[in-house]
């Protein structure tokens, strides 16, 4: 017998003697009775006190200020969020009051600039965007729109506008290339820009025979990358070759 399988039997004893231990002493006694979870683990969940009372409960007594959160952007947004667990306010409306953030804080921990949140998602830079200045002083938090239309697409598109900057395109303002609808400013999630959808927009500047500087790249754009549109190799806002 080789010397390979005494010591492969003792391997596999020495990890089947480990799992009868392990779900002999450490296994809960109730794991697995009403799935793969610790069946206790549901009434001592119910015995925590509760503290969370749903937005629901707040829509009861504040009725305007449902609808108008309902409407605006923060419409999947729960009031408690913002405001912290309500259970106790809800027992005793009179006597306990929920916190009402207005200090400039609360509203960065989302807002602030994040380059891994999604494309076109409000943020600000806290440091810049009006310094000491208390949000709900120019945003009503429950319908937040900008009391002013930001006319720079780096207001909601910080990323992009950053990676832009120092690209070859940096001085190409965004409405170049993009057809963007006006209303795109204040419903941005349903009124899409649009992008160039022919290889001719962008033999615009770089086809060989195109008008411009020399020092802009040239391709044949009658052969070079077909069949495919050019943004589908070379990133527009850093447009290196692939």
């Amino acid at each position: 017998m080789p010397q390979q399988v005494p010591r492969l039997i003792a391997v596999f004893a020495l990890i089947g003697a480990g799992v009868v231990v392990a779900r002999t002493y450490l296994v809960p006694e109730t794991f697995g009775e009403v799935g793969h979870y610790r069946a206790a683990a549901v009434d001592s969940i119910v015995r925590h006190e509760k503290k969370f009372a749903g937005h629901q409960e707040c829509a009861l007594c504040h009725t305007e200020v449902a609808e108008r959160r309902l409407q605006g952007n923060h419409r999947g947004v729960r009031c408690e969020v913002c405001h912290g667990p309500a259970a106790v306010h809800v027992a005793a409306p009179l006597d306990v009051k929920p916190a009402a953030p207005r200090e400039r804080g609360l509203c960065p921990l989302c807002h602030a600039y994040n380059p891994t949140r999604p494309t076109g998602f409000p943020q600000i830079d806290p440091v810049a965007h009006n310094p000491l200045t208390p949000c709900i002083s120019c945003h009503d938090p429950h319908h937040p729109e900008p009391p002013v239309t930001p006319e720079a697409c780096s207001a909601c598109h910080g990323t992009i506008a950053r990676q832009k900057a120092v690209s070859p395109h940096a001085t190409l303002g965004c409405t170049t290339c993009h057809e963007s609808p006006e209303a795109h400013k204040t419903s941005p999630r349903t009124n899409r820009p649009g992008k160039p959808a022919e290889r001719t927009f962008c033999g615009a500047c770089h086809a060989e025979d195109a008008p411009g500087p020399s020092h802009i790249p040239r391709v044949d754009v009658a052969t070079h990358g077909l069949p495919y549109v050019c943004w589908q190799c070379h990133y527009p806002h850093f447009p290196e070759a692939p």
